[in-house]
């Protein structure tokens, strides 16, 4: 019995030690399963890291030789010197409430923008150069066209003296439904928006003064326009049946009535808008085609031209735009202040 005992004894020892050991052996693999996980997840984090700063390197390599090369870069990129640029920067900030992101700051959000509707840069192109997600590019430039939008007050040209500008039109092509097409085509069947009259220019000049928030001229102070407005009070038009487009006196500049004389003078002044217009169209290319761009948002993005080319001719001396045009153009109207919007 006792030697039974024993037996069972040394067996239960026996079983209780390979537990024990078997115990150890678990302890020791599940210690470096978890070791190997941890570095394994390191070495991910590692790579992740040296990813995100490589792309970190990239931006700011391509951010600063788009704009911070040179002043002929920064104009061939975003349309400004980078004395404008910073100015932009400085009032989008303090006037128009525009925020730092946190890994974008205010410099490359407005570079951003700037680019964008300076060659009609699509998203994938912008993704590239910039190195940023396509998401984030539409998100901040939708921030952006409303910090520009924020600037109208020190941007808009203010009227001098008794006469306000000169009225005229042009068509932008835009990006509509297809239920809307029928209100926005053009004579020419192209898809448009009407920039304050062309076609039917007395309807648009009654449509944008009867508005709430509308066209308004103060009493005293008028506008110049062209033979398809009404000759009314605060719009001043030229005679018909006379002389008026500037071509027509290039080889007989000699007025053969005060009608036609003030026809000559009431042409060069009304021509203004007309560079403008020629201008606005060769600096910012998102003018120059049809957009992709919802209708509205590209009414503001009209506007936000509008207000940057302000800018440009505030803050540049000399506008190398300005060459591009016809020379014979610009010999019998110089360019001045005047030409702002």
């Amino acid at each position: 019995m006792d030697e039974i005992l024993e037996e069972q004894h040394a067996t239960l020892l026996v079983a209780y030690t390979v537990a024990l050991h078997l115990n150890n052996l678990l302890v020791v693999t599940a210690s470096m399963l978890e070791f190997y996980r941890l570095r394994l997840k390191n070495r991910k984090q590692k790579r992740m890291i040296s990813y995100t700063y490589e792309r970190h390197l990239i931006r700011q390599v391509n951010f600063r030789r788009m704009v911070f090369d040179s002043d002929l870069t920064c104009m061939e990129n975003i349309r400004m010197n980078i004395a404008a640029f910073y100015k932009l920067c400085d009032m989008s900030e303090s006037i128009g409430r525009l925020a730092p992101m946190k890994n974008m700051n205010i410099k490359e959000m407005v570079a951003l923008f700037l680019y964008i509707i300076s060659h009609h840069a699509k998203n994938r192109i912008v993704k590239r150069e910039f190195v940023r997600s396509g998401e984030t590019i539409s998100r901040q430039f939708g921030l952006i066209l409303l910090s520009i939008l924020r600037l109208h007050e020190d941007l808009f040209k203010k009227p001098d003296l008794n006469y306000l500008g000169a009225l005229d039109g042009t068509y932008i092509k835009v990006n509509v439904p297809e239920v809307g097409k029928p209100r926005y085509m053009t004579r020419k069947g192209e898809i448009a928006t009407n920039v304050l009259g062309f076609a039917a220019d007395s309807r648009v000049l009654t449509n944008a003064i009867s508005r709430p928030n509308g066209l308004k001229v103060p009493q005293g102070f008028y506008y110049l326009c062209d033979a398809g407005y009404t000759n009314e009070e605060r719009f001043l038009v030229p005679y018909r049946g006379q002389r008026y487009h500037l071509n027509e006196w290039r080889q007989n500049n000699l007025s053969r009535s005060q009608e036609e004389l003030f026809n000559y003078k009431h042409s060069s002044a009304r021509n203004v808008i007309e560079i403008c217009f020629g201008l606005l169209k060769m600096r910012w290319g998102i003018l120059r085609d049809r957009s992709w761009y919802p209708v509205k948002t590209h009414w503001r993005i009209i506007s936000a031209c509008a207000l940057l080319h302000n800018h440009i001719r505030r803050e540049m001396a000399l506008d190398p735009l300005e060459a591009e045009l016809d020379e014979s153009y610009m010999d019998s109207h110089p360019m001045s202040d005047a030409q702002s919007i």
